[in-house]
């Protein structure tokens, strides 16, 4: 007995020794939370019933220069259902009204929003998707119906708010004016107009203190905000909507009607260098024939320019006193050989002798190729040079991502060979974007100032300008006065006479060069060959306003027409034709105040008459029919007249006395 009474003792301690160490670990570990831990779980509590809240900042809208709106965002809503919160009799009195009326919204049939609603209450499901992506007008409209109205306590009606960005003026325009998102990845991506200017258009997000208080419930722990949103500011573009619109269509038919790949065409003002329009459409497929805005061709794409290439050409040899338009070339039958390759002229046969300037306008490869290589073959680099002062051989470093690079061959690189300099003079070698040959052509048109594209204008907080972008020269004279005017009107003789004769109206004046290049003419044996036509320009011919340029890549061959007068001339010809029919250029009218002597005369006469006593009437035989009846009716006497021409015979004769009463007949030759 006593031995069992011992072992119960040491039971007895070894469950007190037990209880002894729990307590002294939960001492241990309070002390630890309290003291040691205390900070980390006392802010992971917080975290999970105290937490900040983003308020979005308003995005800035973008606008274009005559105040249209091109991009804005608006509220995007996503209707659910908690097939729990109502009450069994409100559901029941409510679900087929309900369907009814989201059948009559939504398009699908009253049984198939039934049998949703039904089963989401049978399942207990507390997040059915009703519809997406609704307007504001069409939220306020669900908000009233029947169950709905309820509220979303006793309604079930879960609204999710999301703000869109909309382009209210639709595809065009859309690379330019861009996007902002986030990617997959989680990384932010964008183009254009909104990712280039996201620091002014996005503002600032505020933050709001919230605390949990029921059901997944927050509430506002102060009245204030935490950090109050700063709403982002608006973009002001220099894209024209009227003109853009003009150039978007122009290139459209074009491209639907040659079945070609892809274009681009760009509208430039003179002065400023602010782009009044760009549009660029391609094909998703080799197989389409809907064209879309896919890729920023006119600012991305760096090629061979072919035959526009030659603007560069005439700008050395005239600027550098080698020759003049009038020097003389023997175009050899159309071919010429440089170390084994072959130059031609799109001309069979050749022009026979024709001077510089005339065959630039009939774009001869042979006269420009033989002018370039005679004067520059033993310093190549005189040449060169004179391309990169003219800052052709690097970006033009637009605020835009993914600016195509110019590639213009340097002597003693090594891409450099001996035929490299006369394949440079009628654009092969070389590359740039087309945005970057307008430029060129654009500081000929505004008399040698090289003027950067500007695609912004201004930013703005409401009608404040937080920051005005100005004019930026890239280069200030290009050439000369005297290499300026002949260079407009060789380029005027282009439209007039030469390659782009077919565009010349005699209505209004253009100028510019076609060109037609060959692609991937070295590859594959020339199967993947393709031609890239083009027309660059500016008008009014005499007092340039706009600079603009056309390219199309791989337009149909089948009928022979791929050249650039007759692919991407009418694009050309059809903006600087609206542009100009809707703001005519005003012509100065010469000898305006030059007195003609039978004028003189026959004003006298009537300004002697008009200025009698005027109790008597005067002697208006002579006298034009229009001008008697206004001097006697300015007297207050009654006319009648009889015939047309001048005044032969008067009734009441001259130096006779009248009344107010008083008729005179007037008969007219």
């Amino acid at each position: 007995m006593a031995v069992e009474d011992k072992h119960i003792s040491y039971r007895i301690y070894l469950v007190a020794f037990c209880l002894f160490l729990m307590a002294f670990a939960i001492a241990f570990k309070l002390t630890k939370i309290q003291w040691v831990e205390g900070d980390h779980y006392r802010k992971l509590a917080k975290e999970r019933t105290v937490k900040n809240f983003v308020i979005p900042a308003n995005k800035g809208n973008i606008y274009s220069a005559d105040g249209s709106l091109l991009a804005t965002s608006i509220p995007n809503y996503n209707i659910r259902f908690d097939a729990v919160a109502p009450k069994g009799e409100d559901f029941a009195k409510n679900v087929r009204p309900l369907a009814d009326s989201l059948a009559k919204m939504l398009g699908k049939p009253s049984s198939f929003y039934h049998s949703q609603l039904t089963l989401a209450r049978n399942n207990k499901n507390r997040y059915l998707l009703v519809a997406r992506d609704l307007s504001y007008t069409q939220y306020m409209k669900i908000k009233s119906f029947p169950l709905f109205n309820l509220g979303a306590n006793k309604g079930g009606m879960i609204t999710e708010q999301e703000t869109v960005r909309e382009h209210p003026i639709g595809k065009i325009a859309e690379r330019t004016i861009g996007y902002e998102r986030i990617t997959p990845e989680g990384k932010p991506d964008g183009k254009g107009i909104e990712w280039s200017f996201r620091k002014y258009l996005n503002g600032k997000d505020g933050k709001v203190l919230k605390q949990k208080i029921a059901k997944g419930q927050w509430k506002p722990i102060r009245d204030q905000n935490e950090i109050d949103p700063q709403d982002g500011y608006d973009v002001i573009s220099t894209i024209d909507v009227y003109i853009q619109d003009i150039a978007h269509h122009a290139l459209l038919k074009q491209l639907q009607e040659f079945k070609a790949e892809h274009g681009c065409v760009i509208v430039m003002e003179t002065k400023t260098g602010k782009i009044r329009a760009i549009s660029n459409l391609g094909k998703l497929k080799e197989t389409d024939s809907t064209y879309f805005e896919t890729q920023n061709y006119a600012v991305a794409e760096s090629h061979e320019p072919g035959s526009t290439f030659k603007l560069v050409d005439m700008i050395a040899l005239l600027d550098d006193g080698k020759v003049d338009t009038s020097k003389v070339y023997d175009s050899r039958g159309g071919i010429i050989e440089y170390r084994g390759k072959k130059v031609r002229d799109s001309h069979e046969g050749g022009y026979g002798k024709i001077s510089l300037g005339r065959g630039f306008e009939v774009s001869s490869n042979t006269v420009l190729v033989q002018a370039v290589y005679e004067n520059y073959k033993n310093n190549p680099k005189e040449f060169v040079d004179r391309i990169d002062r003219m800052g052709l051989n690097k970006p033009l470093g637009l605020p835009f991502q993914g600016e195509g690079r110019p590639y213009i061959p340097q002597p003693g690189d090594k891409h450099w060979s001996a035929i490299s300099l006369p394949w440079m003079a009628f654009g092969y070698g070389v590359s740039v974007t087309p945005l970057q040959t307008l430029t060129l052509y654009n500081a000929i048109a505004n008399n040698g100032e090289m003027v950067k594209p500007q695609f912004v204008s201004e930013i703005k907080e409401w009608n404040k300008t937080i920051k005005k972008y100005n004019k930026e020269v890239i280069n200030p004279k290009i050439c000369s006065d005297e290499t300026v005017m002949k260079l407009k009107a060789v380029l005027e003789n282009v439209v007039k006479r030469g390659t782009g004769s077919k565009l010349y109206s005699k209505d209004f004046s253009m100028a510019g060069k076609t060109g037609t290049a060959q692609a991937n003419y070295g590859k594959n044996g020339g199967s993947e060959k393709h031609y890239i036509s083009s027309f660059v320009g500016f008008f009014p011919a005499e007092n340039p306003k706009y600079s603009c340029i056309v390219v199309v890549h791989k337009p149909n061959t089948s009928g022979n027409n791929y050249y650039g007068a007759d692919v991407a001339g009418p694009v050309f010809k059809r903006v600087a034709q609206k542009i100009f029919t809707d703001a005519p250029s005003t012509n100065e009218i010469k000898n305006l105040n030059k007195k003609i002597g039978k004028q003189e005369k026959a004003y006298n006469e009537y300004a002697v008459k008009s200025n009698a006593d005027g109790k008597t009437i005067p002697n208006v035989k002579g006298m034009s029919g229009m001008d008697a009846v206004a001097l006697l009716e300015n007297m207050k006497v009654k006319v009648k007249v009889i015939g047309f021409g001048k005044v032969k015979r008067q009734s009441v004769q001259p130096g006779s006395a009248f009344n107010k009463n008083t008729t005179i007949i007037l008969e007219l030759s």
